[in-house]
C-alpha cells in the first residue's frame, strides 16, 4: 500500500500505550472486529471453548497493570501507518457522507498496551480492537497486529488497514443512528440479538471496503492489497474461529459473520463505493 510515512502524526490518536486503563468490568461496547480472533486464540491456548461465554456477555475482569516498554522503530513506523490510516479513513467519509445525508464528524483512536479505560468500561487485549459508541473512539493495541499475520494468516499492509477502515465504520454507523436503531430492537426482540449484530458487523465490513474503493481510485493500492483485505476479512469469520477453537461450527452463535460473508460484503463495498449498496439489513447476501 502507498502511503506517506513524513507524514505527521494525526491529532485524533490518543497513544496510552504502557500508560494502564484502571479497574472496573468491560460493559456496553462490543468486541471489534478482531475480539473473536482473540477469543480463539486463547480457546487454543487453554483447550476451552470461550466462545461459549460469549453468548451470556462478557464477564467482567480485573484490571492487570500495564508494564511500560521501549517503542521499537518497528512500533514508530506501524503507530505512523494507523495514524495515515486513520486520517485517510475520514478523510474519505467526510467527502461520502453527505451523499447519504449526513454529516461526518471525526472519531478518535486510542493506541493502548494490555488494558484500557474507554467510554463504555474498562477492557482488555483480549477483546481485540474494538469501537465505542459512548465515546466514539476506537481502540487498538498494536499486537493484534502480529496475530493478525503470524497466527491468522492475513498480513500486509492493507490487512491492517482493513480493522482500522472496518472500526470507524461502526463510527459510520453511529452517525447515520444504525448503532441506536440496532440496540433498541435487541432490547426489544432479544432473540434477534445475534443475527442483528451479524448484520450489523457486515455493515461495517461493507463500509471498510467503501474505504478500499477509495484508495483504489487514487491509486494507492498496490498488487495484491485487494487480496490481503479479503484475507483479514475471512481470518475474523465465525465460521472459521469457531472451528479452530472448538472443532465445529455453530451459526447461531454467530456475532460476527461467517468468513464468506464478511468477504462478500467488504468485496461489495469496495467495488460499488456506495453506501446504499451496504444495506446488509434488507439485502440478501451469502
Amino acid at each position: 500500500m502507498r502511503w506517506n510515512e513524513d507524514q505527521e502524526l494525526s491529532t485524533d490518536i490518543e497513544d496510552r500505550r504502557g500508560s494502564g486503563g484502571g479497574g472496573g468490568g468491560f460493559s456496553g461496547g462490543r468486541l471489534g472486529c478482531g475480539g473473536l480472533v482473540i477469543v480463539g486464540i486463547l480457546s487454543l491456548l487453554f483447550r476451552t471453548n470461550l466462545f461459549a461465554s460469549l453468548s451470556d456477555g462478557d464477564a467482567p475482569s480485573a484490571p492487570r497493570p500495564s508494564q511500560p516498554r521501549a517503542h521499537t522503530p518497528a512500533d514508530d513506523k506501524l503507530v505512523h501507518f494507523v495514524s495515515f490510516v486513520l486520517d485517510d479513513v475520514q478523510e474519505t467519509w467526510t467527502r461520502e457522507l453527505p451523499h447519504a445525508g449526513a454529516t461526518y464528524s471525526h472519531a478518535k483512536l486510542v493506541l493502548f498496551t494490555s488494558d484500557v479505560r474507554s467510554g463504555c468500561g474498562f477492557a482488555e487485549t483480549a477483546m481485540g480492537p474494538f469501537y465505542c459508541p459512548a465515546d466514539q473512539k476506537v481502540y487498538i493495541d498494536l499486537g493484534f497486529y502480529r496475530e493478525l499475520e503470524t497466527r491468522f494468516g492475513a498480513p500486509g499492509e492493507f490487512a491492517k488497514a482493513y480493522v482500522i477502515a472496518h472500526e470507524v465504520g461502526h463510527h459510520v454507523q453511529n452517525i447515520l443512528g444504525v448503532e441506536e436503531s440496532v440496540r433498541r430492537k435487541q432490547r426489544g426482540a432479544p432473540g434477534t440479538k445475534n443475527e442483528l449484530s451479524v448484520r450489523m458487523e457486515l455493515q461495517a465490513d461493507c463500509f471498510a471496503g467503501i474505504w478500499g474503493h477509495s484508495t483504489r481510485q487514487r491509486h494507492l493500492l498496490d498488487p495484491g492489497d485487494l487480496e490481503s483485505g479479503l484475507a483479514a476479512a475471512a481470518a475474523v469469520g465465525d465460521d472459521r474461529l469457531q472451528k479452530q477453537a472448538t472443532g465445529h461450527v455453530n451459526p447461531e452463535r454467530w456475532t460476527h459473520g461467517s468468513s464468506r460473508q464478511r468477504a462478500y460484503w467488504f468485496k461489495r463495498g469496495f467495488d460499488t463505493g456506495k453506501v446504499a449498496e451496504c444495506d446488509t439489513f434488507n439485502t440478501p447476501g451469502p
